[in-house]
């Protein structure tokens, strides 16, 4: 494996498989920054679905493309190698294509962006968007994603289920216990879009721009537009669906610094989506939402700090880091009505505790929002997603 980072500073893009004649069916982006130690068991999960044969058989074909974005290790080596290898060996080779494109500017917002405008296939009907730390099983996961939304007409994104990797685990201590109830919390409002993956039309997510201060929660702005048809009619949750028999796992925030940051950081992106959606592109002319991704673009390019004094503007407006958003503090226990009563006794726990967790970290999101910080992506604080027999399980799930 080649060590030198330096080469790939003159190249966009390095193609390890052969480009077809016809235009790919699907379109896979993985989003990865600095994840030489555990991509290659992300790749291996991603390879191992259904989706390349069940493609084949219909005549079709998907490109994969991994999108690294300010890599500082050998993530675009190490992928460039698997990609290389599944090229040679992968039963259905002959029906996909890959690449490595590196991004010099970190940052998930801006590595969206250029794979859904410029990096993908513009004849792709769906676009798969999905980080690089997370672990896809069952191997049927990705068909189903994208035969939900050939069957569902009126879908416009398709959803699999996000398992935390404590789950497996027989014997959980607390803190994993509180962390598993506030997921079921979350679990039972509608149309649920995480962010790690989802299948995408692409017509729909090409009227998509995220702003580059939007730091966090690009899944929750994605998710107001889509459910609302671009902010053209009241929420239509029906917009978003799940896939049967779809599921992933991604290693869980369990430590109380690791919580509390990543909180902070859920903070900031959910009081950014409030200020654009409700205080801003409800307010622009229906011709601008209808073509939204060329209005957002345009007003980034003209005038870079237009979101940041937006920001601002809101702050003063709020006064108390309490207020960032609307229900910011009772939206846990709002999601309690939605259980059976024994699941909210079970969960009341974990909303209590989310209660005390967003007091601080709303704090500390304030703060930072005040000082005009937007950027804030703390490194987690977490292990190998190999743990708890998880490789295992995606064998046999």
């Amino acid at each position: 494996m080649p060590t030198s980072k330096r080469r790939y500073a003159a190249y966009d893009e390095l193609v390890v498989s052969k480009e077809h004649t016809t235009p790919p069916f699907v379109s896979i982006g993985i989003i990865a920054w600095n994840e030489e130690k555990g991509i290659g068991a992300m790749l291996e999960s991603v390879f191992q679905q259904t989706l390349f044969a069940e493609l084949a058989r219909r005549g079709r074909h998907c490109e994969i493309l991994c999108v690294t974005n300010g890599c500082t290790d050998c993530t675009p080596e190490v992928v460039a190698e698997i990609f290389a290898r599944k090229s040679r060996e992968h039963p259905e080779a002959a029906n996909f294509s890959c690449r490595v494109v590196n991004v010099s500017q970190r940052g998930k917002i801006n590595s969206w962006n250029r794979f859904v405008h410029s990096f993908s296939a513009r004849d792709a009907k769906y676009l798969f968007l999905m980080d690089a730390d997370i672990l896809i099983h069952p191997s049927e996961t990705l068909w189903n994603m994208v035969n939900t939304l050939e069957k569902d007409r009126e879908a416009s994104i398709s959803v699999d289920v996000p398992r935390k990797d404590i789950s497996f685990k027989l014997h959980k201590t607390f803190w994993e216990r509180m962390s598993l109830g506030a997921s079921e919390m979350t679990g039972s409002a509608s149309a649920q879009l995480c962010g790690q993956l989802y299948c995408i039309r692409a017509e729909v997510a090409r009227n998509i721009y995220l702003p580059k201060d939007l730091c966090a929660c690009d899944d929750g702005f994605i998710k107001a537009l889509v459910c609302t048809d671009f902010l053209m009619h009241q929420v239509r949750p029906w917009r978003i669906v799940a896939a049967p028999d779809a599921a992933h796992t991604f290693e869980a925030y369990i430590s109380p610094s690791a919580i509390l940051k990543n909180q902070k950081r859920q903070m900031i992106g959910q009081t950014i989506v409030h200020v654009l959606v409700d205080n801003y592109l409800k307010k622009l002319p229906v011709v601008q939402r209808m073509k939204l991704a060329d209005a957002l673009s345009e007003k980034e390019q003209s005038d870079p700090d237009w979101l940041k004094r937006l920001i601002g503007e809101h702050l003063r407006h709020v006064r108390f880091w309490w207020r960032l958003y609307p229900g910011l503090l009772s939206h846990r226990f709002k999601r309690l009505t939605h259980l059976s009563p024994v699941k909210r006794i079970t969960c009341l726990p974990a909303a209590l505790a989310g209660f005390f967790v967003a007091l601080i970290s709303s704090f500390m999101a304030y703060t930072s929002l005040k000082k005009g910080a937007t950027d804030y992506w703390p490194r987690a604080e977490r292990g190998q997603l190999k743990e708890f027999g998880l490789e295992r399980a995606v064998s046999d799930a």
